[in-house]
């Protein structure tokens, strides 16, 4: 069987769950109702996923993503059945190519990085037991990654982009094939606090070629993506006001195309450029009631 999403679930980096009370959160979540928890850079040892899969009943797993430039296949497949084997059909592997500083800090060269997920998962597939294609989810934004994701894997799991992407993104998938974006929300309904709330998280994004090329296919100039980026980006890419507002957007994704949304809380508490915080359950808890 495959792994079951539902419609709305939970992005989150890895590094908000560390602390050693967090993954409690997990079985909140799991009351809640939400279909899954993606976890953002997630380590290869996949630890995490495990720990969170334990406190949790009915809740899916996905890394939302393992950066393929941090490990080999053969771990990577080993760990990923220690999970399915104690937890069958409620973990989905995400794989991304990240980015080149990233990599770059990694000591790694950054050449040919579609080539080199192929690779990887060539090597998932040869594995002494190997990961199923529709065990795994490709992070994905244009179109020779959304073909590699239809192709060799359940799917797409694109990130930073709008409801008009996923119109086109379902398009270039083609039916039948797991859409998953992520979607950013602000809770605050003050336009200066909730922009400034979306800049704080939308600069580190906007310093990454790759991220700031599909934007500009997407129809934002030069101007938009400069900087911490303009109020249209902000409001495109960041819903921000009430929860039943942060909800219209998750449906817009889901009347484009999409199967599922990773519904990504944007909170002062969460620094992704000091990697601190922690789980945002009080917004999950209130955009619960909304969302599912």
């Amino acid at each position: 069987m495959a792994v079951l999403l539902g419609r709305g679930g939970v992005w989150s980096p890895s590094f908000a769950w560390t602390e050693p009370d967090a993954v409690a959160a997990a079985a909140e979540l799991d009351a809640l109702g939400y279909g899954a928890l993606w976890l953002g850079a997630a380590a290869a040892d996949l630890a995490l996923p495990e720990q969170v899969l334990a406190a949790s009943s009915r809740l899916a797993v996905a890394t939302g993503i393992v950066n393929v430039w941090t490990t080999e296949p053969a771990p990577l497949a080993a760990a990923y059945h220690r999970l399915d084997a104690a937890y069958p059909d409620r973990f989905l592997l995400g794989l991304g190519i990240s980015h080149a500083r990233v990599v770059a800090g990694l000591g790694r060269e950054y050449t040919r990085p579609l080539a080199h997920l192929g690779q990887f998962l060539d090597g998932l597939d040869g594995a002494d037991t190997p990961v199923p294609a529709q065990a795994r989810v490709l992070a994905a934004l244009r179109p020779r990654a959304l073909e590699l994701s239809a192709r060799r894997a359940r799917g797409a799991h694109p990130y930073l982009v709008t409801p008009e992407y996923t119109v086109a993104a379902r398009a270039a998938l083609g039916d039948g094939v797991l859409l998953a974006p992520d979607q950013k929300v602000v809770l605050a309904t003050d336009p200066g606090d909730a922009r400034a709330l979306a800049r704080s998280n939308l600069q580190y994004y906007l310093t990454m070629p790759n991220y700031v090329a599909n934007l500009q296919t997407l129809g934002f100039d030069a101007d938009d993506v400069a900087g911490s980026g303009s109020d249209r980006l902000v409001d495109a890419l960041y819903a921000w006001g009430t929860p039943a507002q942060a909800a219209q957007r998750v449906r817009d994704h889901l009347d484009a195309g999409a199967d599922h949304v990773a519904v990504q809380v944007i909170s002062a508490d969460v620094d992704l450029a000091a990697r601190t915080g922690r789980p945002t359950v009080e917004q999950w808890r209130a955009l619960a009631a909304e969302l599912l």
